[in-house]
């Protein structure tokens, strides 16, 4: 009985998308759907609405209430356009940029959402082409925007695309002005509310004068152009994974010395297919595979990606044993963040207001390197938008030399508000050049960071729970941990616990209750040991799971004791998983 009423109630919502309100190719698709034996397509398309959470909108691309489509894209946009209106009130002309990635159908939506953005009296400068998501950040606060949106589902299977939506200081959009979207985009009932007939006198192309503006701007990140110029013809492996970083990471490379950018020729070809990979995703071994192989046979000093919004890296060193290895994001934020502190110690640059942010779940190895140099370091939630906040609110009073998370993303930059791979591979590379001129390999100089600041290892388990019933098991298992928080993991007594939902930390040691300083409440559980292992729990915001960020620690002899650090690792992440029910 309640299948038969969801069909009704499916075929209801298509049916209406069969009216004149809608184009041709849309209207017969629906048609399919509903004619179709099978109606699975049809109830996955129309169930529900494709919600426009905090971040923005994403989702598999088709007819329906529950895809990406023009008609989802467009009322996102004229909610957004209407909340503009709404808090710039008292400006005379109100700017958005308008930007994409490489994904099929990304350029028809961001023509549509430039149309209904210019529709709306709104000022759009839309970019001439594909062109990574930094860019996009950056370029908002170089033209003194309000606002910004950037058609992407970054690396996500081909299926998929995505809208996320800027404020005017370059970030994706936090409260108040996230929730206040969301009501706006709400309050779109139908498709003749939206505004779709552009006015092309108020879109203004842009494209190479931004991109030489933007290079510009990240030379200026360099710290050792001098090492460079020792060692331009470093070998560098680079591979855009299809994506839009094929326009931009090159010539940033080359600009800042590099003169042996070695390509993997058939993942330079843009597609939203991503023909040679199952995920565009440079975390995943199998998107490194290709340049991996590449690296082999040229023998790469270095071998970098990005995603297909070019907003997060991939880096492959060579191992103790020769091999190539893929490095995970928290070694790659300790990696740059080492760096950059170090760099500006010998260059005489800390003034003593410089600071680092990384996110709650990220290595408490960077507040290890951070402490031991002296220079601040902020906790903040997940998601680079916390890190923008961070920036914001200490403008003008302290001075952002990098942050990053453990999902492979990291901004060296304050011109930009949004992870940048632009930036972080051109930083890689010259940390290669200096680490080669004093005489080590990026391994050797990644076990230098272990033995000064402590050996740490992370792994991360994501439990699956679907549908409503695995919602509320989601929802079960938080309460169980609050209500029951394990009080040994690992065989170490847990003497720390931080609940993000309400603020409170808890020092089971002392029984002490204290308040974090957070801008908000979150869904997330920490707990520290004895021994100094962390585990983050936390449901996921746009995914059926929970997720589980396990972090342990170890101190290092020496280089050799990196493998017997790794083994007993190893057993202690699985005593973890255990103890975890995971």
């Amino acid at each position: 009985m309640e299948n038969t009423e969801l069909l009704r109630q499916v075929t209801e919502r298509a049916q209406a998308w069969l009216s004149d309100s809608y184009d041709a190719e849309t209207r017969a698709e629906v048609k399919r759907m509903l004619e179709a034996d099978d109606k699975t397509e049809l109830i996955e398309s129309f169930y529900r609405d494709l919600e426009f959470g905090t971040g923005g909108l994403r989702g598999i691309m088709g007819a329906g209430t529950n895809r990406m489509n023009i008609y989802t894209v467009g009322a996102a946009t004229q909610g957004l356009a209407n909340y503009l209106h709404e808090a710039f009130a008292d400006l005379p002309q109100i700017s958005v940029v308008v930007g994409h990635d490489v994904r099929n159908n990304s350029r028809k939506f961001a023509e549509i959402v430039a149309d209904i953005f210019s529709a709306n009296g709104i000022k759009v400068y839309l970019f001439e082409n594909f062109r990574p998501t930094p860019e996009l950040s950056f370029a908002i606060r170089q033209l003194g925007c309000q606002s910004g949106v950037n058609i992407t589902a970054s690396h996500n299977p081909k299926e998929y695309n995505g809208y996320k939506a800027y404020w005017a200081d370059g970030a994706q959009i936090i409260a108040p002005h996230d929730v206040n979207i969301i009501e706006n985009v709400g309050k779109i009932k139908d498709v003749s509310e939206i505004k779709m007939k552009g006015n092309p006198d108020l879109i203004e192309i842009i494209g190479e004068d931004m991109d030489r503006k933007f290079l510009d701007a990240i030379k200026t990140l360099s710290l050792d152009p001098e090492v460079i110029k020792r060692n331009s013809d470093l070998k560098i492996v680079y591979t855009p994974i299809h994506g839009t970083g094929v326009k931009l990471i090159p010539d940033s490379l080359r600009k800042w010395g590099f003169t042996n950018i070695i390509h993997v020729p058939e993942q330079d070809i843009p597609s939203g297919d991503f023909p040679t990979v199952d995920s565009p995703n440079p975390e995943n071994p199998s998107a490194m595979a290709m340049a991996i192989a590449k690296a082999k046979e040229v023998g790469a000093d270095l071998v970098v990606a990005s995603d297909p919004d070019a907003d997060r890296i991939g880096c492959v060193i060579r191992d103790n044993n020769g091999e190539y290895q893929l490095i995970n994001g928290n070694q790659i934020v300790m990696i740059l963040l080492n760096y950059i502190m170090l760099r500006n110690r010998e260059l005489g640059l800390l003034k003593g207001n410089e600071y680092v942010v990384k996110t709650i779940v990220t290595t408490e190895t960077i507040k290890a390197i951070a402490e031991n140099q002296n220079i601040k370091m902020y906790d903040c939630y997940t998601g680079f938008k916390w890190i923008a906040a961070v920036i914001r609110d200490l403008e003008g009073t302290s001075r952002y030399i990098g942050g990053g998370e453990e999902s492979y993303g990291f901004l060296a930059e304050d011109f930009c508000r949004d992870k940048d791979s632009v930036s972080a591979i051109s930083l890689m590379a010259e940390i290669c050049a200096w680490a080669k001129d004093r005489g080590m390999d990026f391994n050797q100089m990644l076990m230098e960071i272990y033995l000064k600041n402590g050996y740490s290892h992370e792994e991360g388990v994501s439990v699956v729970r679907t549908g409503k019933s695995g919602a509320e098991e989601i929802q079960q298992m938080m309460k169980d941990f609050r209500q029951n928080p394990p009080k040994t993991l690992a065989g170490s007594p847990v003497t720390l616990i931080k609940d993000y939902a309400d603020l409170n930390c808890r020092n089971l040691a002392t029984g002490e209750t204290t308040k974090m300083d957070f801008p908000a409440t979150s869904n997330v559980l920490q707990f520290f040991t004895e021994d100094g292992s962390k585990v983050s729990v936390r449901p996921s915001g746009t995914e059926p799971k929970i997720k589980f960020y396990m972090e342990v620690h170890d101190k290092m002899a020496n280089e050799a004791d990196y493998a017997r650090c790794n083994a007993d690792a190893a057993k202690k992440i699985a005593a973890l998983k255990k103890d975890l029910g995971i």
